[in-house]
């Protein structure tokens, strides 16, 4: 009996083809039905892989977001239920622009939140990355 569900599952060969990393993943897990667990996302297409808004903190986490509703949404719930939110940036003067965007899409939510800032992200090119932890309700 499988406990997890797993959405969008890949390999990073796919996803990092540029890197010698072969680790299978997923965006989300699903766990024995009630916990759903989001890989940090990013401003990347889910289907191409293709880095989006390169240069725009604001619509890399819009995109960002996006991504997040839409993996809630085919693991069963939504933005609603989310119970922990880590958001990465790699400039703390992205901060602003980020949290106003990202707030847009949380309002009512409240979230336990943490933020970083780091050096840098998975590619050069992404400054936003958002981890979720979410529940599916009753």
């Amino acid at each position: 009996m499988t406990l997890h569900k797993r959405i969008r599952p890949f390999n990073t060969k796919e996803t990092y083809p540029e890197q010698d990393i072969n680790n299978d993943l997923s965006q989300a897990v699903v766990a024995r039905g009630t916990m759903v667990f989001l890989r940090g996302q990013v401003s990347q297409d889910l289907d191409s892989r293709e880095s989006l808004h390169i240069g725009s903190a604001t619509r890399q986490t819009e995109k960002t977001m996006q991504n997040i509703a839409l993996l809630l949404e085919e693991a069963g719930t939504t933005l609603d239920s989310i119970c922990r939110i880590v958001v990465y940036l790699t400039d703390v003067r992205y901060r602003e622009a980020v949290y106003q965007e990202m707030g847009k899409w949380l309002k009512g939510v409240h979230p336990c939140s943490t933020g970083l800032v780091v050096p840098a992200l998975a590619r050069p090119e992404w400054v936003v990355e958002i981890e979720v932890t979410a529940v599916i309700p009753d």
